[in-house]
């Protein structure tokens, strides 16, 4: 059984160094402030904190991008969310959807964190300050309602 463990060891060494050599996109495209949802929309402050402290590392073009973000293959899972975060709803962008989509991406906010659901548990597991409280979902859903 030893020997197994010591291979096993090995090989899992080995594919970590390995797997440093598969970058992933880590980019941060431009971002034109007049096309944020910041820009375009009228967001109050309260609102706003709230989606700059919870969702921008997902959903918009403002990626912090932190240590473990540049190390297999923890990299490939923080690239692979942000993107399909981004894909889902981009804040950056918001001036390139129509006002239906703006309106479904509006009432996804308020369903998703509503539910519980965003932002994920596995991201707040490590940034403890983008959990959101109910007084934080609560202003997010009374917001998205009033438009």
């Amino acid at each position: 059984m030893k020997p197994f463990l010591k291979w096993l060891g090995i090989a899992v060494v080995v594919f970590l160094i390995v797997a440093q050599f598969f970058p992933v996109d880590k980019t941060d495209p431009p971002i034109d402030p007049s096309k944020t949802i910041y820009a375009t929309a009228t967001v109050p402050p309260n609102a706003q904190s709230i989606l700059q402290r919870s969702c921008k590392d997902c959903h918009s073009d403002e990626t912090h991008w932190p240590w473990y973000s540049h190390v297999a293959p923890a990299s490939w899972l923080v690239a692979s969310d942000v993107h399909s975060g981004r894909h889902k709803m981009n804040l950056s962008e918001w001036a390139a959807y129509t006002d239906k989509q703006k309106q479904d991406r509006l009432d996804g906010i308020c369903e998703m964190v509503g539910g519980g659901d965003m932002p994920p548990s596995d991201y707040t597991l490590i940034h403890r300050n983008a959990v959101l409280t109910q007084a934080d979902r609560d202003t997010l859903c009374q917001w998205v309602k009033s438009r």
